[in-house]
């Protein structure tokens, strides 16, 4: 349950071993979060977030393997994490991305099909069963990593963007599917992110840190907000961009 202070106590990751999940996990847990199941297919990866996360406050984490590339362990990962919590859930982070190699991949029909099943497929199926097992316990907090690479899709990334858009669309409808049932959705959408899935890569205005974006999310719970924007000033800056014409668009792409 959460506690006096509205602040979650028992907490779900799935994409635990991302940089950005490492960094609000360890947030939540300096605000008094004490259960953590991190779920992700490195079990190395998952112990060293275990670690973070005790040192932080948690006083009990647990591990859940499983592998984004095959939706039909959804239910049973879903189900594992809710069996290692062992009480109510109050908060389930998705945090699952995989950025690959867009000129690479766009020709590679087996690569591409890796991209949708971790960015979208894999999600999809996970908020399925989410949705079931919350509505039924009557309350919780679902918050997804989206991107603004979501909200309007670039051709130097379009498989992760357009993957994302589909993800960041279908949140909308079910956050909305939610209303009055005690439960909540949240997205997040940050900008370009200094973390290991984007290391090597030129950064771009507005570039952050997952440390800003963990304290962007920490605030977003606390207002409610339906999305979370990090840094809050790419809302207006993608307000503008989503609306420029297209060869004007693929200019600012190059």
């Amino acid at each position: 349950m959460e506690n006096a202070f509205g602040q979650p106590q028992n907490i779900i990751v799935l994409g635990g071993s991302s940089d950005i999940a490492r960094a609000i996990v360890k947030k939540l847990c300096a605000a008094r979060a004490h259960t953590v199941v991190l779920a992700g297919r490195n079990a190395t990866l998952l112990d060293q977030a275990s670690a973070e996360a005790r040192e932080y406050g948690a006083t009990k984490t647990e591990t859940v393997l499983f592998d984004a590339m095959d939706p039909s362990n959804a239910v049973r990962t879903i189900a594992e994490c809710f069996a290692k919590v062992g009480d109510q859930v109050d908060l389930v982070l998705i945090a699952l991305g995989q950025l690959g190699d867009q000129r690479h991949d766009e020709n590679d029909a087996s690569a591409a099909t890796g991209s949708a099943m971790v960015n979208y497929v894999w999600p999809v199926a996970a908020l399925a069963e989410l949705r079931h097992r919350l509505v039924e316990q009557g309350r919780g907090r679902i918050v997804v990593l989206s991107s603004v690479a979501a909200v309007r899709v670039r051709r130097s990334s379009y498989l992760y963007g357009g993957a994302k858009a589909g993800l960041d669309r279908l949140c909308d409808g079910l956050a909305d599917s939610l209303e009055g049932t005690g439960v909540t959705l949240q997205l997040v959408r940050p900008g370009f992110v200094r973390s290991k899935m984007t290391a090597g890569q030129k950064e771009v205005p507005f570039t952050t840190g997952v440390n800003e974006v963990a304290e962007n999310v920490l605030r977003g719970l606390a207002s409610g907000e339906r999305v979370i924007w990090s840094p809050p000033i790419l809302r207006y800056v993608f307000a503008l961009l989503r609306h420029l014409p297209a060869p004007l668009w693929r200019k600012i792409d190059r």
